[in-house]
């Protein structure tokens, strides 16, 4: 049965993605070398794994046609940030040294922002307006 899912970032710098990811949104993680019962005092040059929390996946079609807009999209996948205030989170991950592109914008399903990731592709941060599934979990 599958217990969680694991997410890969491939980041042209992965120390300063993974700095990013310790010290600007505070994922804690652990180090593929570090033994068991050792301390896991890993640096960003370690190969690390961040606890992600809550997950939840949706499946958006590569065609679509709307009222008065079509939509088209490459096959792929995408990582996305969620948060309960989008002004709090941007605030707190401003003084934290964050990045934002551009202003947030109402897309109707949320409010969203474009986050910098040093080293990677951008994220999407968001205020979902939507039905959530993450606090489901897994069925047994």
């Amino acid at each position: 049965m599958i217990t969680a899912m694991h997410l890969l970032i491939y980041s042209d710098d992965a120390a300063a993605t993974r700095t990013f990811l310790r010290d600007v949104l505070l994922l804690e993680s652990v180090s593929v070398s570090a033994q068991s019962g050792e301390p896991d005092e890993a640096s960003v040059d370690d190969w690390l794994i961040f606890a992600a929390g809550p997950c939840e996946v949706a499946v958006h079609p590569t065609h679509a046609e709307g009222v008065g807009a079509t939509y088209e999209s490459p096959k792929h996948h995408s990582i996305s940030l969620m948060c309960d205030d989008l002004a709090d989170t941007m605030a707190e991950l401003a003084g934290r040294g964050a990045v934002f592109t551009g202003e947030a914008q109402d897309l109707g399903w949320g409010l969203a922002v474009t986050l910098q990731v040093p080293g990677a592709e951008d994220m999407l941060l968001y205020q979902p307006r939507h039905a959530t599934a993450y606090a489901k979990g897994l069925r047994a």
